[in-house]
């Protein structure tokens, strides 16, 4: 079997990465596509996953009005020389576009709900799975699965936290650090959205500073006043920098759900409303903001009680137990298809077996 893999953002390659190995080691072939939008392609290298990059995303509006265009045909012309039996992606337009003109299915992950991007991708996509937290409902080409994306690649079978992550961030091992994630605002999702404002990010760095260290991962660049605390570590780090914090504040919801996943204390300051914060929310997995009242309060409160992250330690380990495991979940799903759509319809409970 040969499958095409559409990438879009980071998180994207993690999200497939054990997918493509896991393929890989079962005789099938897997190829990655991918705009060069931030360190995607590093990601790629660093795993040695085989891949085509289309060059720079379209930051614009009519960049990537045009780039809808420009990446569908790149992707199409690449279709014909590799020849695909199916398509995966986290909701990409270009590669639901693609399939349909190339006459191969097109599966897609979702997890954001974009309307603007589903409204695309979706007549041309023949199954879109969804954790059962998800809060919209796409009807009959919708499955859902119970987990998140996150745990394809932070299961405790694939990802083993690595203490070197303190030299890299030349700190001693006892040494409590904040990390604080800033997005740029540029997605589409991100309309009519906000979070923290410059003044409310130089206050939280300035107050959080007084209890240890704070790392900022930042997709624009930092203003001078905050650019010392830029975060430099190789990117496929990350997660281990994430697994050893004391505090998690943040913008992104992928990277605040990724901490549900590692048990780390998380505060996710966004208006915009996401069914698996709002399931990690219920769980005391994370805290969700919608401005900046309240979320100093609640920094320094996780900070200075211990016992309250040594508690989400321990509560992470039940909740992880009855997730299943969502790399295995998606190679089956793949390898059987249509079978395993239709098995899915008419038996929900059989993803069970991969818990």
């Amino acid at each position: 079997m040969k499958v095409i893999v559409d990438i879009g953002h980071p998180a994207h390659v993690h999200l497939f990465r054990y997918f493509a190995l896991e393929m890989k080691n079962r005789g099938h072939q897997v190829l990655f596509t991918v705009r060069d939008k931030e360190f995607e392609i590093r990601l790629l290298k660093q795993y040695k996953l085989e891949y085509i990059s289309f060059g720079k995303h379209r930051k614009s509006k009519a960049g990537k009005i045009w780039g809808l265009f420009f990446f569908t045909f790149k992707l199409w012309l690449v279709s014909v020389k590799f020849k695909p039996d199916i398509y995966l992606s986290h909701g990409s337009m270009y590669a639901a576009l693609a399939s349909w003109f190339y006459g191969k299915p097109h599966i897609s992950m979702e997890d954001t709900g974009n309307w603007e991007q589903v409204r695309i991708y979706k007549p041309f996509t023949e199954a879109i799975l969804t954790s059962k937290s998800f809060h919209i409902k796409y009807g009959n080409k919708q499955i859902f699965y119970d987990g998140f994306h996150e745990i394809a690649y932070l299961h405790p079978k694939y990802f083993k936290p690595d203490d070197s992550v303190f030299q890299l961030l030349k700190i001693d091992k006892e040494r409590p650090y904040s990390v604080l994630r800033f997005i740029s605002w540029n997605a589409t999702h991100d309309a009519g959205q906000k979070g923290l404002t410059l003044s409310d990010k130089i206050h939280l760095v300035n107050e959080l500073s007084k209890f240890g260290e704070v790392f900022i991962s930042s997709e624009n660049e930092l203003p001078v006043e905050l650019e010392k605390y830029k975060i430099s570590i190789p990117p496929e780090r990350m997660h281990d920098v994430l697994y050893f914090a004391n505090l998690f504040v943040g913008e992104g919801a992928t990277m605040a759900s990724e901490c549900a996943m590692l048990g780390t204390p998380a505060i996710y300051v966004n208006t915009m409303e996401a069914g698996t914060i709002d399931v990690q929310e219920k769980l005391s997995l994370v805290t969700h903001f919608r401005d900046n009242n309240g979320v100093l309060e609640e920094a320094v409160s996780i900070l200075r009680d211990k016992s309250k992250r040594n508690k989400l330690k321990e509560n992470n380990k039940v909740f992880i137990s009855g997730l299943i495991n969502l790399t295995e979940f998606m190679v089956w799903f793949i390898e059987q298809w249509p079978e395993s759509f239709r098995i899915m319809k008419e038996n929900p409970d059989y993803q069970n077996r991969f818990k």
